[in-house]
């Protein structure tokens, strides 16, 4: 049985960002020339804001710090250290291995970073893909 090649964190964060590309207030990577090669280039992010980026291969989030403490003591990441060797505390690295989805938690960093996203949710598309609307579908299958 041949076994299933995972998807690189790069191409997940490619989607992630597609995902995100057309929200209001949302900026994406490439969309702030002159940026390129500085810290939080390629990163998303609201407001000014980073609120969700790659960072070694592994997706970073901006979340509440008790949030951060609760996957962190769920083993589902670590706090993110920038490179300097102080660990942020309301900033998540997710396990390579959580099996957490990134659109949801990017989407709660998104809520938790902008509060004009958290006091009017309903102005988020849905990051998961549509369902098919089950009356559409019994109407279709009488047709044929």
């Amino acid at each position: 049985m041949q076994r299933r090649r995972a998807v690189s964190p790069e191409k997940r964060y490619e989607q992630l960002i597609a995902q995100f590309a057309e929200m209001d207030g949302v900026t994406i990577p490439g969309d702030a020339p002159g940026r390129e090669g500085k810290f939080g280039a390629a990163a998303l992010k609201v407001g000014g804001k980073i609120f969700a980026m790659l960072a070694q291969g592994r997706l970073v989030v901006k979340l509440p710090r008790a949030r951060v403490d609760e996957l962190v003591d769920a083993g589902q990441g670590e706090r993110f250290d920038p490179g300097h060797g102080r660990l942020m505390r309301e900033w998540l690295s997710l396990d390579p291995d959580s099996e957490l989805g990134w659109d949801g938690l990017a989407r709660e960093a998104l809520h938790f970073v902008d509060p004009v996203h958290r006091a009017a949710p309903g102005r988020l598309p849905s990051l998961t893909r549509p369902q098919a609307d089950p009356a559409a579908v019994r109407s279709d299958e009488r047709s044929s």
